[in-house]
């Protein structure tokens, strides 16, 4: 096999290693943050891992989809030509230090930079579900099927990551008063609440839908 086809090939695997694998590990890492047996420094470093090993499945997210459409343009999946590839690439470049930069300088929900973030993921949902349901309707035969079904699942596990995000909103505020008051029987039960039942079903439906995405990349049903 061509070694820049085997390269490309390993990079979008990668993606999908790094997102289901981190969020597996940003997962199970916020069960220390639930344990009110913890002290409260250790339950606070918990949620410190949590932040930071996150940020593999939101990198992973972002790259996505120029690794996927270089990929399918070097198999001869999809006719994209070098400068379509090449502004995929600068806009997710740009993307990824925006959510980088949100990341390290910690900044606050009501960010300019955060409204950003949010409004491209809307934008690419919107422009993912187009592509896929025009395929299904018979309106863009030139799209393979697993490519159209892969745009719809990419599309849905996006929508789940933000729904995962509307529900954590509680949370921030309840980790905000331990770390300066200490654990309360309140606070506590907002904390177990919020990551066991509010945000835990989407997130699980992030990982079925990525699963799905993977499943169709390598049955390729045409």
């Amino acid at each position: 096999m061509n070694l820049t086809v085997s390269l490309v090939t390993l990079l979008h695997i990668l993606v999908f290693v790094y997102w289901l694998g981190g969020d597996l590990g940003a997962f199970f890492a916020s069960y220390t943050l639930i344990d009110e047996s913890k002290p409260v420094e250790v339950r606070l470093f918990a949620l410190k891992v949590v932040n930071n090993v996150d940020m593999a499945p939101r990198t992973g997210l972002i790259l996505a989809l120029p690794t996927g459409l270089l990929l399918a343009s070097i198999k001869g999946w999809l006719v994209l030509s070098d400068a379509a590839l090449t502004l995929t690439w600068i806009a997710a470049a740009g993307w990824l230090v925006l959510v980088w930069r949100i990341h390290l300088k910690h900044l606050p929900l009501t960010a300019i930079e955060r409204r950003i973030d949010i409004a491209v993921r809307w934008i690419l949902v919107a422009g993912l579900v187009a592509t896929g349901l025009a395929r299904l309707s018979g309106h863009a035969e030139e799209v393979p099927l697993f490519i159209a079904l892969k745009c719809l699942l990419l599309a849905s596990a996006i929508v789940a990551g933000l729904l995962v995000r509307r529900t954590l909103g509680p949370l921030f505020e309840a980790v905000r008063a331990m770390s300066l008051h200490g654990p309360t029987a309140a606070g506590d039960a907002v904390i177990r609440r919020v990551l066991t039942r509010r945000s835990k079903p989407a997130v699980m439906m992030i990982w079925i839908f990525i699963l799905a995405a993977a499943l169709c990349g390598i049955a390729k049903p045409m």
